[in-house]
């Protein structure tokens, strides 16, 4: 008798909302370092800047059943103080083994300018790494100026609001399917 490999269980689906819960923030803080510090190389030990004391961080959440197993994609956005109504995004970042899942890349981008959009944002900015600026381009955004970042190529991106209906619930989020890439 031979026995094929039984491949890795992939969700079919995921909850994209707010880190409301001190896990789903503590996986978002470790998904970063994960990401950004290790992976990439970005920064030394620890990602986390004076962003995070006010930002508002979003996460993907896998589903094993109906319930929320994993966070497996994170990004954080924030309000300028000295300019109200212009948010940022940042800190986009997704598990490794979750990458060709357009699903979470995309409605992580749309939980953060959709829910920032119902707080009175006019204006939604993020720096994007180059090889991600073809997805964003794909939702909606405008490269306004390449830049180099931590010595790494970026663009300077808007995302256009009218493709982001205003987002009054986003502690409860919204559900993507998976697809491959």
């Amino acid at each position: 008798m031979i026995f094929e490999p039984v491949p890795p269980f992939r969700p079919s689906h995921f909850r994209v909302k707010f880190a409301t819960s001190a896990w789903e923030r503590r996986a978002c803080a470790a998904l970063r370092r994960q990401v950004f510090c290790t992976e990439q190389g970005i920064f030394a030990e620890d990602d986390r800047d004076a962003i995070d004391a006010h930002a508002i961080p979003i996460c993907a959440l896998s589903t094993l059943g109906a319930d929320a197993d994993a966070v497996v994609g994170t990004v954080r956005i924030h309000e300028v103080a000295e300019r109200p109504g212009e948010w940022w995004g940042s800190r986009l970042a997704v598990a490794r083994a979750f990458r060709g899942t357009a699903a979470l890349g995309a409605g992580l981008i749309q939980v953060a300018v959709s829910s920032a959009h119902a707080r009175g944002c006019t204006r939604f900015l993020a720096h994007v790494q180059e090889r991600n600026v073809p997805l964003f381009q794909a939702l909606h955004w405008a490269s306004l100026d390449a830049v180099d970042l931590h010595g790494r190529p970026h663009h300077l991106m808007q995302a256009d609001l009218s493709a982001y209906p205003p987002m009054h619930d986003p502690e409860h989020g919204l559900v993507t399917v998976r697809r491959a890439a």
